[in-house]
């Protein structure tokens, strides 16, 4: 029998399991671990041994560019794994995935997650749902990154974060942002204050609070409601969160 309290647990995925395909999947494969601001969790290219159904907190997945320059492409919160690829039949890592921000997750190994799914159809449908929904999260992150103005890829890119933390107050530096959205410092920093002239956020010493969530999202542009709305498709309401991923 698992020690693990599913109804204790905040990952989505590992919430919505039916009790016996949970238990036998923490008996057999699940460790809780804290997760550190900055932490790699997988290196592109090497060979995917771990998993992590994220707690809270949230992951960036990023592409490395030839020059050696991450781009992000998607967020992780507690909706989702990092290493869902391996699903797939994946064995390499194609992005790198880093820790945002600290937190927690269950950790498994991919030859452990792999052998569940087997005899865990509920686990195995939410898996392929979640890559899915993290799968339209890229493509609309590209159309966005090419076709919207900084302004609106600022807010939607809050509004992601803020989906996956615990609170209106996001630990965020204007350097990190600029890494995140594959720009200048400088223009984040006008970007960042334009959104807090208009009062919807406001920025001090390394620390972003959300204080108009309307008018945050009003202020993005229509790739933030897209997919929020194919999270809620493929996984269903969230049991509480400010948006649809946590």
């Amino acid at each position: 029998m698992s020690l693990i309290e599913q109804s204790s647990v905040k990952n989505r995925i590992l919430a919505a399991l039916p009790a016996p395909e949970f238990d036998a999947l923490a008996a057999k494969a699940l460790t809780r671990v804290e997760l550190a601001f900055g932490q790699p969790l997988q290196r592109a290219g090497d060979k995917i041994e771990l998993v992590y159904f994220v707690e809270n907190g949230f992951i960036s997945a990023l592409a490395m560019l030839a020059d050696g320059q991450p781009l992000e492409i998607g967020l992780i919160g507690s909706e989702g794994l990092a290493g869902v690829s391996v699903v797939l039949g994946a064995t390499n890592s194609y992005s790198e995935t880093m820790c945002q921000t600290g937190g927690a997750a269950y950790r498994a190994s991919a030859a452990a997650l792999k052998e569940a799914i087997v005899e865990a159809p509920v686990l195995r449908d939410l898996l392929l749902r979640y890559v899915h929904a993290f799968n339209v999260q890229v493509a609309q992150t590209a159309a966005c990154n090419a076709h919207h103005e900084l302004g609106q890829r600022l807010a939607r890119w809050l509004l992601a974060a803020h989906d996956r933390s615990d609170g209106a107050q996001l630990s965020l530096t204007q350097d990190l942002i600029a890494v995140m959205l594959g720009v200048g410092r400088s223009t984040v920093s006008i970007a960042a204050s334009t959104l807090q002239r208009a009062g919807v956020i406001r920025y001090q010493h390394g620390h972003i609070t959300i204080t108009d969530r309307a008018g945050l999202e009003a202020a993005a542009c229509e790739c933030y409601q897209r997919v929020a709305n194919e999270y809620r498709s493929m996984l269903g309401e969230p049991r509480h969160a400010p948006g649809i991923p946590t």
